[in-house]
């Protein structure tokens, strides 16, 4: 069992930037896939960015390349989501998910986090 608790979320203004945190539970943290979901009221939840096991490989969605970066630190069963140049579009629920050993290009997460709220203003 992997518990996720995000934090870093938050209101910015348009332009601006936030970091999110996602710590994990756990002693086998680095085993898995880590990424990021997002959820807008009314939308379905999509999903943003994922990074390998050992951090060496990232996977963006088109939104989200050269805006967001997304990095692990495996000592500390933690990743985030450097988010910059943000948009109101960008507002949502962004959620932390860990994938056994999955695909950063296809990640089918086996844990969710209850998220961190981002919004933007114009």
């Amino acid at each position: 069992q992997v518990q996720l608790v995000e934090s870093g979320g938050g209101l910015v203004q348009a332009g601006g930037s936030l970091r999110l945190s996602c710590i994990a539970s756990g002693r086998t943290f680095s085993r898995y896939v880590m990424g990021w979901f997002r959820q807008a009221p009314g939308k379905e939840r999509e999903f943003v960015a994922a990074i390998s096991e050992s951090g060496g490989n990232t996977y963006y969605t088109d939104s989200a390349k050269g805006r967001f970066t997304i990095s692990r630190d495996n000592a500390k069963n933690t990743v985030y989501l450097q988010m910059s140049s943000l948009t109101p579009e960008d507002s949502a629920v962004y959620h932390c998910a860990a994938d056994w050993r999955g695909s950063i290009a296809t990640m089918t997460p086996d844990y969710w986090g209850q998220g961190t709220q981002v919004t933007v203003s114009s």
